[in-house]
């Protein structure tokens, strides 16, 4: 898995061109059954990939915060909303809510999270590849291939069902 992560960032160049001329089709005339095919692309391909066993995004992207993430985030430490914001996030060039640094502070050395019950939303819906009116997030999508194996595998396989 390692081989194929450190690989992936350059596979993902190579694909990018191909990659968003078939987003921008896709975005023209989306296929009736998208969000089905979507849906059913991402739960075969996460019954073969197991995050645990790669963690990249954890390791390389830090998500967005919502207020309701720091809240609940916050409630889980028992600590203040103000102070979990002072201590974990930062305020970046668009005003979003991020980590301060990555890899992600609630990512242990096993892969796992020490906050998973209460992760930030952006973390529970990544790689955003079963989310609806997928045509939508194509330049998430082109950044998420280069760091999601599962989300790279995906699109490989949405490319080869759809004919755009």
């Amino acid at each position: 898995m390692q081989e194929f992560i450190d690989q992936l960032p350059q596979l993902a160049k190579d694909k990018h061109n191909e990659n968003k001329k078939f987003f921008a089709k896709l975005k023209k005339k989306p296929p009736k059954r998208l969000d089905q095919m979507m849906q059913e692309l991402h739960d075969e391909e996460f019954t073969e990939t197991d995050c645990l066993q790669c963690a990249n995004c954890c390791k390389t992207t830090g998500p967005l915060f919502t207020d309701k993430d720091v809240a609940r985030i916050a409630k889980f430490l028992r600590i203040k909303p103000q102070k979990f914001e002072e201590q974990y996030l930062r305020r970046d060039e668009d005003e979003d809510l991020v980590l301060q640094q990555v890899p992600c502070t609630f990512l242990s050395v096993d892969n796992y999270c020490s906050i998973y019950e209460v992760r930030p939303k952006a973390c529970r819906e990544f790689p955003h590849t079963d989310r609806k009116k997928f045509q939508q997030i194509s330049n998430l999508t082109l950044k998420n291939v280069t760091i999601c194996p599962a989300a790279y595998h995906i699109v490989e396989k949405m490319k080869a069902r759809i004919p755009v």
